[in-house]
């Protein structure tokens, strides 16, 4: 028997018309995307589906792609594909927690919501950076960051790809350091603010604050954090975890690594984009990797599945 695990991608992968074929086409999705609109206050379907400039900005785009992420996961579970596992890559760790029965559809679409303002208003444009480090070790970018103020990794997606974030100016140095150690190339990234980084730390707090009154119910199958790399076990650790990973390294080769060691075989990314099926294509070569983004994609899983 397979080991299913499904993986949800977070912020950069949105664009428009995200999902709208689950909206149109199945009641579950169009579901999902009402509810968001009742709970949010103005309208996800036009967010996601119709040109606009909002769908781009981190305080909407959270809430986009959480509900997006959602409703398709709720349509995919209809057709009779169910996980045994979870994670999400930072923003999509609230759908693997909706995955799990850890925290409702709801609480994470609003959730969400406040952790993008506060993300987007923890530091001002222009201030932070961001950069995808291309083709060098993790231990050779620890080892040149450790003496360096105002910088740090961001993200352990696979290997030969790592992001580092931090003050614009440091991550600029930090980059040059990078390539002369033998980088292949540092390529800052088109975003709004140095996330997973110690200059969000106050927006953590914060949002610790929003999750208080978050109902947190037991697993019911195994998540993982994206700041231990480990299986979240007790209820307690839930709002803490969740608080730190706003500014806390995202751990997700080694998160991935945890799941195959403990024989997870199949692994369904569910959302816009094939960014975590290409980090598993380089964690794992031979992994067997499948990606929803359209209705069509869950005959094509099925069939493999041989459901």
């Amino acid at each position: 028997m397979s080991k299913i695990a499904f993986l949800f991608p977070g912020q950069g992968a949105q664009y428009c018309g995200m999902g709208q074929d689950f909206y149109e086409k199945t009641e579950t999705g169009k579901k999902v995307f009402d509810r968001a609109t009742e709970l949010l206050g103005f309208s996800v379907p036009e967010l996601c589906f119709e040109k606009n400039d909002r769908l781009d900005m981190t305080e909407y785009t959270q809430a986009a792609m959480v509900t997006t992420s959602i409703a398709m996961m709720k349509v995919l579970e209809e057709y009779g594909i169910c996980p045994d596992g979870a994670a999400g890559l930072s923003l999509g760790e609230y759908c693997a927690m909706v995955a799990a029965g850890v925290m409702s559809e709801e609480d994470a679409i609003t959730t969400v919501r406040q952790r993008g303002i506060l993300m987007q208003e923890a530091v001002p444009v222009g201030i932070g950076a961001m950069a995808a480090v291309l083709a060098l070790s993790a231990d050779k970018i620890e080892e040149v960051l450790a003496p360096m103020k105002d910088v740090q990794i961001a993200n352990y997606n696979c290997p030969g790809q790592i992001v580092i974030s931090g003050r614009k100016e440091a991550v600029k140095e930090a980059g040059e350091a990078l390539v002369a150690v033998g980088a292949k190339r540092v390529i800052m990234l088109n975003v709004s603010g140095p996330f997973h980084s110690e200059m969000l730390r106050r927006a953590g707090e914060k949002l610790a604050e929003v999750l208080e009154p978050v109902e947190i119910k037991e697993p019911m199958i195994p998540y993982v954090s994206n700041v231990t790399a480990s299986y979240v076990t007790s209820t307690k650790d839930v709002k803490s975890l969740l608080a730190r990973q706003v500014s806390s390294s995202v751990r997700w080769q080694q998160s991935m690594e945890r799941m195959i060691q403990d024989g997870f075989d199949v692994f369904i990314e569910i959302g816009p984009g094939k960014t975590l099926t290409g980090f598993m294509k380089k964690i794992k070569r031979d992994a067997k990797v499948f990606h929803i983004e359209k209705l069509e994609d869950i005959e094509t899983v099925k069939a493999a599945l041989g459901q």
